[in-house]
């Protein structure tokens, strides 16, 4: 007899069993998401769901290939994929998956109320100001032709502080350890920006 058989397993995946449920709860609705959507192995992600996954096929149900089962993404699940666009080492999305989402860009928050209050609230000239100086940052970053807005610094760096924890030591790290090494990747034929920006961000926390 042959030693070298090939098994196929039916393992029931997350999204499988996540569409299960909002099946028998429509009155509600359901988000799947999925982060950094663009580095997945999205065949093991959807398998053969895939396909069932499109607006127009939505409560319509399909012979599984790999079990005797019939099966449908129920309407009430909306799937959420985030991905970062200033990621140089990701190509183009796949069409295939391009077509069957549609795309919502999100901006750097500075100007929301949300940041806002909480900029107010730490009440601290060196946050302001360093605040200040990205904003003009992002400015350059989105003009520039190599870049572009998808390259802006967002506001995560700066979040989670409290009146107690902003102070000159922990603004300085962010500046060093995460704004100036991201800058240098950005502009590394030149380092004349680097050099200029970095001056100016380390200025505001001094």
């Amino acid at each position: 007899m042959p030693t070298n058989r090939k098994w196929i397993y039916n393992k029931k995946g997350s999204f499988y069993k996540f569409c299960k449920i909002a099946e028998e709860d429509d009155e509600n609705d359901y988000f799947f998401i999925i982060d950094e959507i663009n580095r997945g192995n999205l065949s093991k992600i959807f398998g053969e769901l895939f396909m069932l996954i499109e607006k127009d096929k939505r409560g319509i149900e399909l012979q599984l290939l790999y079990s005797d089962e019939n099966f449908s993404v129920p309407s009430n699940v909306y799937i959420i994929g985030m991905m970062n666009t200033a990621d140089r080492s990701l190509a183009m999305l796949d069409y295939a998956l391009r077509r069957r989402f549609s795309f919502f860009t999100m901006k750097p928050g500075f100007n929301t109320m949300g940041f806002q209050a909480y900029q107010n609230s730490l009440k601290n000239d060196a946050f302001d100001k360093l605040i200040s100086c990205v904003k003009q940052l992002n400015s350059k970053i989105e003009e520039d032709v190599s870049l572009g807005e998808g390259f802006c610094i967002g506001h995560s760096y700066f979040c989670g502080l409290t009146s107690d924890t902003v102070n000159v030591q922990t603004l300085s790290s962010i500046v060093e350890y995460e704004l100036i090494p991201l800058l240098k990747e950005y502009w590394f034929d030149e380092p004349t920006k680097v050099i200029d920006w970095s001056e100016r961000l380390r200025s505001t926390v001094i």
